[in-house]
């Protein structure tokens, strides 16, 4: 216990100190923290009973959130693969009004649906990825199918080199958005995803945003070294919708600061089938994602993983099989990663989309660069890439 209150206390000392801002003291903190020890004493676990009490001296009370059960049917949130809305729990905090904090509302299996999704088909062409900079189009064409073979393997070794998909660090969906210019463009728009959309929908209105569309999204391929730098989410030209993001895989621990990086974040977990809302005042908070967090036993996968797609699912549900093999491949790559989806609607209902920002993309978009989704080369160099920052 006093090793535990030694951690939340330093946590707190390094956020009070003058001199550097307090959201990157506490990113350095946590991304240097040692799972199973007394540094992540201070996060706060929504997915555990006692979370009402929040977590560690000075941190905001943790709040029952309300939703909105009448605006989902049950028969909708089946065809999304989520629980009735009336079994959720939602969660907000003290001084963040807007944000949301869904622990797991999938179905049993249901994530597979998901984590295939997002390895298989969102990262195949016309969509565009990060490895578009490096490679020809022809070249990471399927980037699944040459990927394969290496997945397959065990484990990862110094011998044995990544596949394309242990490359990725991410890909967009809908409208672009060009990392350089800080813009969406209209030009380089491919057809958003019609499951995701349904599903973003749901879990919007369910969080009482009747009428969101989903026009773009960015998924982001976490190693278990890589960390999100701080950054905010401004580039939407609608900024009164929410920012949806969902999580799958290993667990991470997510930092949500306040409008300027003086301010201290509050730290949580994030664990596989999460959803977290931003909205409101807490839309254009700084965020990050300083750690990414390996199962208690190396290698394996989160307990909610552990069962299966149903082999039977209902006649209208935008869920699609998966099968053996694919779901194996998808577990493989999911013992030593997470993945990420945030899901934004770009322009009001009634707003056509400004001229000027077609105008960028004109810009070749694989020249497109930097942002601070990080992760460790063997070689010691790292990778910058990251959405609005």
């Amino acid at each position: 216990m006093g090793k535990m209150a030694a951690a939340v206390g330093s946590a707190a000392t390094l956020a009070a100190e003058p001199g550097e801002d307090a959201f990157r003291k506490l990113f350095r903190f946590y991304r240097q923290s040692r799972p199973g020890t007394a540094d992540l004493g201070g996060v706060i676990d929504f997915s555990a009973a006692h979370t009402a009490r929040g977590a560690g001296p000075g941190a905001p009370k943790v709040v029952r959130s309300q939703l909105s059960v009448c605006s989902v049917s049950e028969s909708d949130a089946l065809r999304a693969g989520l629980q009735p809305v009336s079994t959720w729990r939602a969660y907000g905090l003290e001084g963040y009004p807007g944000f949301i904090f869904i622990p797991n509302p999938f179905l049993p299996g249901y994530q597979w649906h998901w984590v295939k999704q997002c390895l298989k088909f969102y990262p195949q062409k016309p969509n565009v990825c990060n490895l578009d900079k490096h490679m020809a189009r022809e070249e990471n064409q399927d980037v699944w199918e040459q990927s394969k073979a290496l997945l397959r393997c065990k484990e990862v070794t110094k011998r044995r080199p990544r596949s394309l998909l242990e490359k990725l660090r991410w890909v967009t969906l809908g409208y672009h958005y060009n990392w350089d210019s800080k813009k969406y463009s209209a030009d380089h728009y491919t057809p958003f995803p019609s499951d995701l959309a349904f599903l973003s929908e749901q879990v919007a209105a369910a969080c009482g945003f009747q009428g969101f569309q989903a026009e773009a999204g960015i998924l982001n391929y976490y190693r278990l070294d890589s960390t999100l730098g701080i950054h905010v989410d401004r580039s939407e030209l609608d900024l009164s919708k929410p920012l949806l993001s969902f999580s799958f895989g290993q667990s991470a621990i997510f930092l949500l600061g306040g409008l300027r990086r003086d301010e201290a974040p509050t730290a949580m977990f994030m664990h596989s089938g999460d959803i977290m809302v931003m909205s409101g005042s807490s839309r254009l908070l700084n965020h990050a994602v300083p750690r990414v967090l390996p199962s208690a036993q190396e290698g394996n996968l989160p307990l909610c993983l552990g069962t299966p797609l149903p082999a039977a699912l209902p006649r209208d549900t935008v869920v699609e099989p998966c099968s053996v093999e694919d779901q194996q491949l998808c577990a493989s790559y999911l013992k030593t990663a997470r993945v990420n989806m945030t899901v934004r609607q770009v322009v009001a209902t009634d707003q056509d989309f400004p001229v000027e920002a077609a105008e960028e993309s004109e810009r070749d978009i694989t020249k497109e660069g930097i942002c601070h989704l990080e992760d460790k080369i063997t070689h010691g160099k790292r990778v910058r890439l990251d959405p609005d920052s």
